[in-house]
């Protein structure tokens, strides 16, 4: 049960009530974190600003689904991973490649160092080496590539914890976090 009220279209204030139509009417449903996030309506459209930028630079959907999928997974937030598994189905991700991301790597060489490169973005909190870096560049990564996978860590990394700490209910299939050793 969600630690922080969602907020419905009827009990929403006008300002929000006018966000979550429009999320409605972009996405064809509200997800339930973004309706935990209306209760700032400055917080969302926070988001929503960041999440549009982020959908609109040249990383592929596959590539930021993976992101998504493997920081989930290293985070234990349950309700992003179920999502981005609905969402990186969508985005072409067959299961192998799920599971694969969320190991923390891909079956797409490419895609697999920037998995790489996000998953060490997070559990390092930034603090890459040059030769990550590099890697990213061997990979044929620009400095905008870059830059790009490492909005959609912060961006994630955002998502796991409103997840987390608000224990929203999961509004997409449940998948279940991997236990680790």
């Amino acid at each position: 049960m969600s630690r922080i009220t969602v907020v419905s279209n009827e009990n929403a204030n006008p300002e929000q009530r006018s966000l979550l139509e429009a999320i409605q009417s972009q996405l064809g449903m509200v997800p339930n974190f973004l309706r935990v996030f209306a209760h700032s309506p400055d917080a969302l459209k926070a988001f929503l600003g960041l999440h549009h930028i982020a959908d609109h630079g040249s990383l592929d959907a596959a590539t930021r689904e993976r992101i998504a999928l493997t920081l989930a997974q290293k985070n234990e937030c349950e309700y992003c991973l179920s999502a981005h598994t609905a969402i990186g189905r969508k985005a072409g991700l067959n299961a192998a490649e799920i599971e694969a991301n969320r190991a923390g790597s891909s079956q797409d060489v490419k895609a697999a160092v920037a998995v790489k490169f996000a998953r060490a973005l997070s559990e390092h909190k930034g603090a890459v080496t040059n030769a990550e870096l590099q890697a990213m560049r061997d990979a044929g990564f620009s400095d905008a590539h870059i830059v790009e996978v490492i909005t959609h860590v912060g961006m994630n990394v955002l998502t796991n914890i409103l997840g987390k700490a608000s224990r929203v209910d999961i509004d997409f299939p449940k998948v279940s976090l991997q236990q680790t050793a």
